[in-house]
């Protein structure tokens, strides 16, 4: 088990970045939504980490041909997809194992999906549920609350009409999945848009997805196969943000991260850095799948904030949020985000134990917690297996030094983290 130990920075940095990892909610799409295509991919920019690579392994395992060199990935489908000899390993990633729920619920044949001991502690009947109620088979641990989970494969779903009590992009994908092979048209409606990469890429590929004047997405079977995917996967924003963060905290800092998706329900953590009192300007270059473009963030004093609304948007990022919140200016409060507990950790109780280290005052509810900023001090940080703790209390070090255990948990998301947290002391 890796720790790190972060030493406070000596003076500011303006510094532009282009090698933050490629994204992961696109790269994991990009692998799941070739097999619906009788024609080659060509992915660029893939993310190469364990999680993605898994994805990547899975699909591989279901008959796909794999073609890969360093982050470049060619991806031929098979006719039928293959049932598998072996468990499908999700490793640490629930989005793999909950988007491959839908995909996997009208494939003939039996399934089994696993991960690592945190992805198999998470609650998966959010999408086992919904999924059973349109006719799917998926049984495991706790009823198929917990992982290893079976499915055996349908041929035929029926269509549904669903408007799902959680706002989750996860769950709204696996639905969108299974719809494509049911045998009518679907509609799925949530309460709050989530990040919507999955209709953004079908839509590209040729899928019929349309959202109707009630807000039910209708989603239509497919009438043979999706075009080809021929992306170049855009850097992450929720990983970038940890370097928009380091550049909020520290006085007269300025850092330009290339080549972002700017999808509105993905920069949602940068608007609330700009609430608190952060410079941020966008700079879009292209909109084919996703908008992309830079981000610049130059530093301001910091204020105290409200985070009630889109929650969904910001549920990677309000943990490094947290430490903006603990350095700003007044009192911070985040509700409506009970969704945080059931994340790789129960991030509200791994928030504000770690906060509580560093000297922090805080109230903690079961829907989110208060902050009263002003300073942190070194401490010794549990990332509780989670990289998004990880990753923040190590931007945090970069103003009052700070140990960090078990960190093994960044490599799964963002192999070279700590290389490009080292140059901004260059």
């Amino acid at each position: 088990m890796e720790n790190f130990s972060i030493k406070k920075l000596s003076k500011a940095f303006d510094i532009e970045i282009d090698s933050i990892a490629s994204d992961k909610s696109i790269s994991h799409r990009c692998a799941m939504f070739s097999i619906f295509s009788n024609e080659t991919s060509i992915i660029r920019n893939f993310l190469t980490a364990e999680d993605t690579l898994n994805s990547l392994a899975i699909v591989e395992q279901l008959g796909a041909k794999i073609k890969r060199d360093g982050s470049y990935v060619e991806i031929t489908p098979t006719s039928n997809l293959t049932e598998p000899s072996d468990v499908l390993d999700c490793g640490n990633s629930g989005t793999a194992m909950r988007l491959f729920c839908g995909l996997l619920a009208s494939v003939d044949g039996s399934f089994v999906l696993s991960g690592d001991k945190y992805l198999r502690n998470r609650p998966m009947k959010r999408v086992a549920d919904p999924l059973r109620s349109i006719g799917a088979n998926i049984d495991g641990r706790e009823n198929g609350n917990k992982a290893p989970l079976f499915i055996r494969g349908v041929k035929e779903l029926k269509p549904f009409t669903y408007h799902s009590p959680v706002d989750s992009a996860q769950v709204k994908s696996a639905m969108i999945l299974a719809a494509l092979r049911a045998t009518g048209v679907s509609k799925y409606k949530e309460n709050e848009l989530t990040r919507d990469h999955t209709e953004r890429m079908l839509k590209g590929m040729g899928a019929k997805i349309e959202t109707d004047n009630e807000g039910f997405i209708n989603i239509y079977p497919l009438q043979g196969h999706l075009k080809p995917l021929n992306i170049t996967v855009p850097t992450d924003p929720s990983s970038a943000f940890f370097f928009a963060l380091a550049a909020a905290i520290t006085p007269n800092s300025r850092v330009l991260i290339k080549n972002v998706t700017l999808n509105p329900t993905r920069i949602g953590a940068y608007e609330i850095l700009k609430r608190m009192g952060v410079e941020i300007n966008y700079i879009q270059k292209e909109n084919i799948y996703e908008p992309i473009g830079d981000i610049e963030v130059k530093h301001k004093e910091l204020n105290g904030v409200v985070v009630e609304d889109n929650i969904s948007w910001l549920i990677d990022e309000l943990p490094a949020l947290s430490i903006a919140m603990s350095l700003a200016k007044g009192k911070s409060l985040v509700k409506n985000a009970a969704e945080l507990r059931v994340k790789e950790s129960d991030r509200i109780k791994s928030v504000v134990t770690n906060l509580e280290k560093c000297g922090v005052s805080y109230t903690e509810f079961e829907d989110g917690y208060e902050i009263i900023g002003g300073s942190l001090n070194k401490a010794c940080i549990n990332s509780h297996g989670d990289h998004r703790i990880a990753m923040s209390f190590s931007i945090a070090g970069l103003v009052c030094d700070m140990d960090i255990e078990d960190v093994d948990c960044i490599l799964t998301s963002f192999p070279n983290f700590k290389e490009i947290l080292d140059s901004l002391r260059d």
